[in-house]
C-alpha cells in the first residue's frame, strides 16, 4: 500500500459516487475518513437532499452489505439488534438477527426514536459487537453507522444526548444545492419519482473491505509531528476555556481529530500532517461535542462560530 494507491482509490470512488450524487463532496471524503478511521458519521439535513442514496450509493462502491433502520417513535431495541426466538421444532432458542448485522448501516431519522432505542446503538458504534441474552455478537471490523436527522421539524423527535452524540466521529451539515448543481440534480433524476437505481447508472466497486484494512494499516503510520499533536491538544483545551461554552470537548475529541488528520493527508496524497488538515476536519468533529452555554444560546451563537473564534485564536505551527 502507498499513498499512490490511497488517492487513486478515492479519486475513483468520488466518480462513481458522483456519477449519482451531486455536489457532496465534502460529505464523500467525511464518510471516506470515518470509515478508514472506524468511524462513524452523522448527517444533518433538509428531507430530498439525498441523505439516504449517498449512503446508498457509498457502500456499492466498497462492495460492503448495505441495511437500513427506519427510525420511528414504536421501534424497540430488539427490533435493532434482534431477538432469539423459541423454534419449537428443534426445541431451542434460535438467533433472529437484527437489521444491524452489517456492514454499512444507515440509521435513518435516528432522532425519531425513543432514547431507549437510540441507545441500542451504543455498545455496536463503540465495540462493533452487540451482546443479546448475554451472548455477545461480533459485527466485523467493516461495520460503520451513517445517521440521518431533520434539522427542521422538531415535534416529535427525541434530540440525541451529549454521550450518544460523542459516538459520531463526525457530524456534517448538508444544505441545499447551488442553483447550477441543482440543475445538473434535475437533469439526471428528472424522469422519475421514485429513488434512482444504481444499476441504471452504472455504479461500480472501486475497492473491498480486504484493501481498506489495509489502507488502514498504512493510515496509522502517517507522520503526526509533535508540534502537530501540541497543535490539536491546544484547540480541544481552548473549548474548555471559553465563555461561551458550558462545556468543552474532551480528550476523545483531541485523539480522534488526531486519527483522522492522518487519513486527510493521506487522501491529498501526504505522508505527513499539516495544519489545514487540522483545520479543515476541525468543525465536522466538535460541533457536535461542544455545549454552548445559555448566554451563548441567547445570543444566537453556533458551535461553528466559537470552532472558528478558536481556530483563530491558536496559533498554528510553521
Amino acid at each position: 500500500m502507498d499513498l499512490d494507491t490511497v488517492r487513486d482509490i478515492s479519486n475513483r470512488l468520488r466518480a462513481q459516487v458522483g456519477k449519482v450524487i451531486i455536489g457532496q463532496n465534502t460529505a464523500v471524503d467525511l464518510m471516506l475518513i470515518s470509515l478508514l478511521t472506524e468511524g462513524h458519521i452523522l448527517l444533518e439535513g433538509p428531507p430530498g437532499t439525498a441523505k439516504t442514496l449517498l449512503a446508498q450509493t457509498f457502500a456499492r462502491t466498497l462492495s460492503l452489505n448495505f441495511g437500513r433502520i427506519q427510525f420511528t417513535p414504536d421501534l424497540m431495541p430488539g427490533d435493532v439488534i434482534g431477538t432469539n426466538l423459541f423454534d419449537f421444532q428443534t426445541n431451542q432458542f434460535k438467533l433472529t438477527k437484527g437489521p444491524i448485522f452489517t456492514d454499512f448501516l444507515l440509521a435513518d431519522e435516528i432522532n425519531r426514536t425513543p432514547p431507549k432505542t437510540q441507545a441500542a446503538l451504543l455498545q455496536a458504534m463503540g465495540e462493533r459487537s452487540v451482546t443479546i441474552d448475554g451472548k455477545t455478537h461480533d459485527l466485523g471490523h467493516g461495520f460503520m453507522v451513517i445517521a440521518t436527522q431533520n434539522p427542521i421539524e422538531q415535534q416529535g423527535t427525541y434530540p440525541l444526548p451529549e454521550a450518544q452524540l460523542d459516538r459520531f466521529l463526525f457530524k456534517h451539515l448538508i444544505g441545499y444545492p447551488s442553483k447550477e448543481e441543482e440543475v445538473r440534480i434535475v437533469s439526471l433524476h428528472g424522469h422519475r419519482t421514485t429513488m434512482p437505481e444504481l444499476n441504471d447508472h452504472a455504479v461500480s466497486v472501486v475497492s473491498n473491505l480486504q484493501e481498506i484494512e489495509h489502507i488502514r494499516s498504512f493510515i496509522s503510520r502517517i507522520t503526526l509531528a509533535e508540534d502537530i499533536i501540541k497543535y490539536i491538544v491546544d484547540i480541544v483545551g481552548e473549548t474548555r476555556k471559553n465563555a461561551s461554552l458550558q462545556y468543552g470537548a474532551s480528550p476523545r475529541a483531541a485523539i480522534v481529530l488526531a486519527a483522522t488528520a492522518r487519513a486527510y493527508a493521506a487522501l491529498n496524497a501526504r505522508d505527513y500532517v499539516i495544519p489545514d488538515d487540522v483545520k479543515y476536519l476541525a468543525k465536522p468533529i466538535l460541533r457536535h461535542r461542544l455545549v454552548l452555554s445559555p448566554g451563548a444560546e441567547i445570543e444566537g451563537l453556533k458551535s461553528d462560530q466559537i470552532v472558528d473564534q478558536i481556530l483563530e485564536l491558536v496559533e498554528a505551527p510553521r
